[in-house]
């Protein structure tokens, strides 16, 4: 039996990065049920570092998100929506200091 049997393409993409003198080439493969074009499926990756950017790299600078120890039941989700309503509210802000600060700030 085929374990993937809604999969439409399988995609590579490969990124180059200079740092230095040393050049790294990275590849990451994808798996996906819409058969897309090229074109579509550089939108819908960089759509997805928008996102781990935007929010999940945020969420663990900002809050330490990966330093969480709630592990059972429900806390973990609870918790979780209590931290996204406290960077909706910190990015409401109109100031120039930085996410952390402004949350410091808030917390003193």
């Amino acid at each position: 039996e085929w374990r993937f049997k809604d999969l439409a393409m399988i995609a590579m993409v490969e990124s180059e990065t200079i740092r230095g003198a040393k050049t790294c080439l990275e590849r990451r493969y994808y798996l996906s049920s819409a058969t897309l074009t090229a074109q579509q499926f550089a939108h819908a990756v960089r759509a997805h570092w928008h996102v781990e950017i935007r929010l999940h790299w945020v969420m663990d600078v900002v809050f330490h998100d990966d330093l969480m120890r709630l592990r059972t039941q429900n806390g973990p989700a609870n918790m979780a929506t209590v931290r996204h309503i406290s960077l909706n509210l910190i990015r409401s802000i109109n100031d120039k200091a930085s996410l952390k600060v402004r949350r410091k700030t808030l917390g003193w």
